[in-house]
């Protein structure tokens, strides 16, 4: 049976410490633990006299005789507090004799023992392989509770922790040490449910907390630690001064990884991603991913410096993907992420990768595919994705059936020790936010991590939830193998340069075990050798083929490169399927009852669909949206208060104003199994942009889309948009159609809302890579949206989409835009018929060219065009010369923006124009001044402003 107070207090287990009583012993005041204690003993008396111990059964049955008890439980609460080492005489029909009170207080301080032991055990676990102690806490001493080493060979009963019934408090505390403080230190009492906490106890407690392996199981360790440990000597030596951020050290890593996916593999996954960042990285593409050797050793000659010019990454950036085979025969397929030097960025990423795969395969139930997350310490509780990552663990729009958390220990940063790195005790800490257990092994011990690996996964395959192995081990060399560590950390690396490998370590143990010769040994050492020294031969052959890799699996027939290469699409509707669209995204069931106010919004989409009303940008965009997925492309959009809209707008999804059942209109018009997700996401910016830039990696015929709250927003999303999206294509030569959706513009809603940084787009634009437009009609909204979906050409693209253009009486778009045409890049002034009129072009992008036209009307400047570039990247040249060349040579251009002159599209035109477009038309600029901030906080003060901007735009010097 459980042990009658593991569920109670707090999470730590302080309130088993209880507070001292005048003997210095802890008491038992106001414990009405104690007494259920005693009648759940009672009822198993009753049930079964033998599962007890002898002074158990004595008790109970001189309880029974002196009170001439029934089959009625008789054990009643005190009248007054008291303490087990002094308990008063109890009143008729209670506990009688002051022995019997004794016995029952002495079960009762051993379940406190018990339970500290379940709570901070860990505490004297011994996985520091450098063998740091870390104090030895006196609510782990049998002493604190009172027992004298007379206790010691007392008999209790221990029928709840698995294993014998009755055991010497000798024998309880010596397995409790070797469950909860050998090589495995175990963090899972935090855990609320009692469920998943007896799950884990009986597992850890009925074992020891050690897995026994066959003969087969410890030589393929050995032989794992071998390749670990010969790779990276094998590196050092024949790359000397090259940094390749070794394994050494923490060389348990590679076993642990084989053990995870054998397991995972053998019990049903078919996919693992894996994320981790540069440590290591070499050792597992060689040894887990099987990335020839050759392959990455000519990667360390360097021998192919003309097919990296401006792209690609540095060797231990690389990803890779390969085919594994279980021993069982099953088939997995591994994907190791590429990864930037910005630790921790890749897992919401990696996440968001295997949440596309399981969706494709419509694995919703999350079982198909495994996650692995390879930290650092340092990272893990330093980088504040990490927390954005573990908070999506759960949510439905981003679950993917729980993430194995590995985090390779090196107790040291860069030159950082733990004491200036974290306000925790652990680097795991940020974890416990989580209903998840926490396994420390050292990592010197490859049989407690393969206990750890093991129970780790049939958590994750019970629980369908995250859980983390924190693998203590070292860092043989500095940062780099050119850095020397002893500079800051002396005496830490004294100890490091005077400790064995872990396969010398794990070698001879099992020759004294006798699991292996020494003969035996020593042969697979040298087959591996031989492998590392042929390869290197032939990494440096000049008739060396490299493996070139083609966009193949999901991505066949989809490709980049230059826009040139764009495929033209036809991105209208027929009148018909437009209204059909139309009426089901403005139905809903019998019997549903939308907020009032919805009501009418749905009739004037009726009516928008039947001709009878022009589209406004929420229309037209739910009818981009309903017509993709009408064509069959998934739809996937997340963010901040997406299903309703940031400014009221969308209301994609809608709730029942009696019973808050939802309606989503736009899947109705989805096939049955057809893909169609939209999420409100958490309060993050970098971990669900990181997510569905890694959902568009493994979706390529989807429409993906996050959208910011507001679009200066994404500056939370910085090292995302740098490092993944924008080089996507050049560095990791890997495509994405991800759609950012940014709301922008300037109202006087102060600088944090007016802005998306559009600038910043415009500077990361370079060899066709992203795509920036900043639309002015609901129509090229719509046409855009659909153009994304459909083309075969992939590159992510970036919307300053609007804010108050959304209810804007000017910006609508009649039914024909969306039967007829598609996407144009720029818009000419169709209101001026006579070209050569015109004096002045003024050239300008969203929502500007409203302002510019009603001022245009009040000053009754017909001789002024004003010209829209929908699509500021790639730029369209050829469609801007063809407008252009409507007009008269000579005529001006003005382009005129609401931005400050540092920010906006100016500095960009100027840089691609210089003072005239093709040499034929003179070229200036109508802007705010430079500004180290984006807008004013002042609304009268925007106002002013915005009334200097029209004027400048139309004045006439």
């Amino acid at each position: 049976m459980s042990a009658p107070t593991s569920d109670q207090g707090d999470s730590n287990g302080s309130h088993l410490a209880s507070t001292p009583s005048s003997n210095g012993h802890p008491s038992v005041e106001d414990n009405a633990q104690s007494l259920l204690f005693l009648e759940s003993l009672y009822e198993q008396y009753l049930k079964s006299p033998d599962s007890l111990s002898p002074e158990w059964r004595e008790y109970f049955a001189e309880l029974d005789r002196q009170s001439e008890v029934s089959s009625e439980v008789r054990v009643r609460p005190p009248r007054k507090p008291f303490s087990i080492f002094n308990p008063p005489s109890m009143s008729e029909g209670g506990l009688r004799r002051p022995q019997r009170l004794e016995v029952a207080g002495r079960q009762e301080r051993l379940d406190q023992l018990i339970r500290n032991y379940r709570v901070r055990g860990h505490i004297l676990s011994e996985v520091d392989p450098l063998g740091k102690k870390r104090g030895n806490p006196p609510e782990l001493k049998p002493e604190f509770y009172g027992f004298t080493e007379d206790d010691m060979d007392r008999r209790f009963s221990t029928s709840w922790m698995g294993g014998p019934e009755v055991r010497t408090l000798r024998q309880i505390v010596q397995w409790l040490r070797t469950t909860y403080c050998r090589s495995i230190g175990v963090q899972y009492m935090h855990i609320d449910s009692l469920r998943v906490r007896e799950w884990l106890q009986t597992r850890m407690e009925t074992t020891g907390n050690r897995i026994k392996l066959r003969r087969e199981e410890q030589v393929r360790i050995l032989k794992r630690l071998s390749n670990a440990v010969l790779f990276e000597q094998f590196v050092q030596k024949k790359f000397i001064g090259e940094k390749s951020f070794s394994l050494e050290g923490a060389e348990s890593l590679i076993p642990l990884l084989d053990m995870a996916i054998e397991k995972a593999g053998n019990d049903g996954t078919k996919e693992v991603v894996i994320g981790m960042a540069h440590r290591g990285r070499l050792n597992v593409l060689a040894n887990i991913l099987h990335k020839s050797y050759r392959q990455i050793f000519r990667e360390f000659v360097d021998a192919d410096p003309e097919l990296h010019i401006g792209r690609g990454d540095v060797k231990y950036h690389l990803g890779y993907s390969s085919d594994w085979l279980t021993e069982q025969g099953k088939n997995v397929h591994l994907s190791l992420c590429f990864n930037p030097s910005h630790l921790e960025y890749i897992n919401p990423v990696a996440l968001g990768r295997m949440r596309a795969k399981m969706d494709r395969f419509r694995d919703f139930k999350h079982k198909n595919g495994l996650v692995v997350l390879i930290h650092g310490d340092a990272a893990f509780i330093g980088e504040g994705v990490v927390q954005e990552t573990l908070n999506l663990s759960e949510l439905p729009g981003y679950s993917v059936g729980g993430t194995l958390h590995v985090v390779v220990n090196n107790q040291i940063g860069f030159t950082t020790t733990r004491e200036q790195a974290r306000s925790s005790t652990y680097a795991t800490d940020i974890a416990k936010m989580l209903q998840i257990p926490i396994f420390h092994v050292n990592g010197e011990d490859p049989e407690a991590v393969a206990q750890v690996v093991n129970l780790a996964l049939e958590f994750r395959k019970t629980f369908h939830r995250d859980v983390v192995i924190d693998m203590y081990c070292f860092r043989k060399h500095g940062h780099n193998e050119s850095d020397e560590p002893e500079f800051t950390q002396p005496v830490m690396y004294r100890d490091i340069k005077q400790h064995r490998t872990v396969f010398e370590s794990y070698f001879e143990q099992l020759i004294r075990m006798r699991g292996i010769t020494r003969e035996e040994g020593e042969h697979i050492v040298e087959q591996r050798r031989q492998v590392l020294e042929k390869e290197l031969e032939a990494a440096k052959r000049d008739q060396y083929i490299r493996c070139l890799e083609d966009y193949g699996g999901y991505w066949y027939g989809f490709r980049g490169g230059s826009v040139s290469e764009a495929d033209e699409v036809d991105s209208h509707l027929s009148p018909d399927e437009l209204s059909r669209i139309m009426n089901v995204l403005t139905d809903y069931p019998e019997g549903f009852q939308p907020h009032r106010k919805l009501i009418r919004l749905l009739e004037q989409r009726r009516e928008m669909g039947n001709g009878q009303r022009p589209f406004d940008w929420a229309a037209a965009e739910l009818l981009a949206f309903g017509s993709v997925i009408s064509e069959g492309y998934p739809l996937r959009m997340t963010g901040q208060d997406i299903e309703r809209g940031t400014f009221s707008q969308r209301h994609a999804v809608l709730h029942d104003v009696q019973d808050g059942n939802l309606h989503s209109p736009l899947k109705q018009l989805a096939a049955a199994d057809g893909l169609v997700e939209l999420h409100n996401s958490p309060l993050s910016e970098v971990g669900v942009l990181g997510f569905e830039y890694g959902y568009s990696l493994d979706c390529p015929e989807g429409l993906i889309i996050w959208e910011a709250q507001f679009g200066d927003f994404c500056n939370s999303a910085q090292v995302v948009i740098d490092q993944f999206i924008a080089s996507t294509e050049d560095k990791w030569e890997r495509l994405s159609g991800l759609v950012m959706m940014l709301p922008h513009g300037f109202e006087g809603q102060g600088p944090e809302h007016s802005s998306a940084r559009l600038e910043r787009f415009l500077m990361l634009a370079a060899e066709d890579n992203i795509q920036i437009v900043n639309l002015t009609t609901p129509a090229q909204h719509f046409h855009c949206l659909r153009r994304q979906a459909i083309r075969k050409w992939k590159k992510p693209l970036v919307m300053m989409t609007p804010k108050s253009l959304l209810r804007h009486p000017e910006c609508v778009s009649p039914i024909e835009e969306f039967t007829k045409g598609t996407f144009q890049p720029v818009l000419d002034d169709d209101s001026i018929e006579d070209k050569k009129s015109v004096t002045r072009i003024l050239l300008c992008s969203g929502k500007i060219y409203y302002d510019l036209v009603a001022a245009r009307e009040v000053q009754k400047r017909p001789d002024v065009a004003i010209v829209r570039l929908e699509e500021l990247y790639p730029l369209p040249y050829v469609k801007l010369q063809q407008v252009f060349a409507r007009y008269p040579a000579g005529t001006e251009v003005r382009w005129v923006q609401e931005e400050p002159e540092n920010m906006g599209a100016s500095r960009f035109l100027k840089a691609h124009f210089g003072q005239s477009f093709f040499d034929e038309y003179p070229f200036r600029s109508i802007e705010r001044h430079a500004s180290a901030s984006p807008a004013t906080g002042s609304k009268k003060s925007h106002q002013l402003e915005q009334a200097s901007l029209m004027e400048a735009a139309f004045a006439k010097y």
